[in-house]
């Protein structure tokens, strides 16, 4: 998953305990941030101010601070060009943007993208692996307004302007601090909720959906534990595996629809089809024929299945 040799995964797998150092050679690489939290000119300060960690500039122009002290206050969001903002400035304007603060101390950034009229869902979407908020903001505001929801999204720790490291521990935590600030924040409640989870997002969202009802839970090329992508021959879940969707996913109450490419060159398409196979409350999954790991949204059957199982199947489930 990260270009690691065969005698380093070794390494890291058969001298355990060291889940946390596994997930983190494995999984995570955050990039250089691609936006900035300013505060409000038109609210009151936050609370603690702004400090920068580091310098970028605005769509603007502006040199911008990367981060902020304080959860308090509002914000406003300014993106870098590598963010690659397809729409204009009044859509970012209406982007929602603050920060919470997780269990385990982190600073979370969090953004919320409404779509236009009343919608009655909302998603709560962890994105894939190498993006971060900035650069997933063009693809929220599109995807709001073709399946009418709104999507609300955060950064994992070490991301984005979201602060501390990311490990496995601090993804459960911040997904927790992102739905308790969807439901107090918005006061939305779970029968309203849809959790989404991209990659290596479905790690979060497997762990969340399996804890708490919502109205729906949607996978989009999971993977079924960190050993299995590594070792493809894994029959079995270990004592030091980490993100062990597959030991989750029969406790989730809530219908799941799981994506997968049958192409896929990083998650293969055989663990969708293992955590179809495990999963009590699966629906009609999405098999994209010929589709690789990063380009199943530009599929037709894509949009397609995700209007269908949030316009029809569960309108008619929650009327």
């Amino acid at each position: 998953m990260n270009g690691l040799s065969f005698k380093e995964l070794c390494c890291l797998f058969c001298c355990p305990p060291c889940p946390s150092r596994i997930a983190s050679k494995l999984a995570f690489l955050p990039p250089e941030p691609t936006y900035a939290f300013l505060p409000d000119p038109e609210a009151d300060p936050p609370a603690l101010g702004a400090s920068g960690t580091s310098s970028m500039r605005s769509r603007s122009g502006a040199s911008v601070s990367g981060g902020a002290g304080g959860v308090e206050g509002k914000w406003k969001l300014h993106l870098t060009d590598r963010a690659e903002f397809q729409y204009n400035q009044r859509d970012l304007d209406e982007v929602e943007v603050f920060f919470t603060r997780s269990s385990r101390g982190n600073r979370v950034g969090c953004m919320y993208i409404r779509v236009a009229g009343n919608a009655r869902f909302t998603v709560l979407f962890s994105h894939g692996n190498a993006v971060d908020l900035g650069q997933m903001s063009s693809f929220y505001i599109g995807l709001s307004s073709r399946i009418g929801c709104n999507i609300f999204s955060y950064d994992y720790s070490g991301y984005g302007v979201s602060t501390g490291k990311p490990t496995e521990k601090n993804l459960y935590a911040d997904i927790d601090a992102a739905w308790h600030a969807l439901r107090t924040r918005y006061c939305i409640i779970p029968e309203n909720i849809i959790l989404y989870g991209q990659s290596i997002g479905t790690v979060p969202t497997v762990d969340l959906a399996s804890r708490y009802e919502c109205a729906a839970v949607i996978l989009h090329s999971p993977l079924t534990s960190g050993m299995r992508v590594a070792f493809p021959d894994t029959k079995k879940t270990y004592c030091f595996d980490v993100f062990p969707n597959i030991e989750k996913v029969s406790k989730i109450t809530s219908p799941v629809l799981i994506i997968h490419g049958t192409e896929d060159e990083v998650i293969d398409f055989s663990h969708g089809l293992a955590l179809y196979e495990r999963c009590p409350k699966a629906v009609e999954p999405l098999w994209v024929e010929g589709a690789g790991h990063n380009d199943i949204e530009l599929y037709v059957q894509y949009l397609d299945r995700l209007r269908r199982f949030i316009g029809q199947e569960l309108a008619a489930q929650h009327p």
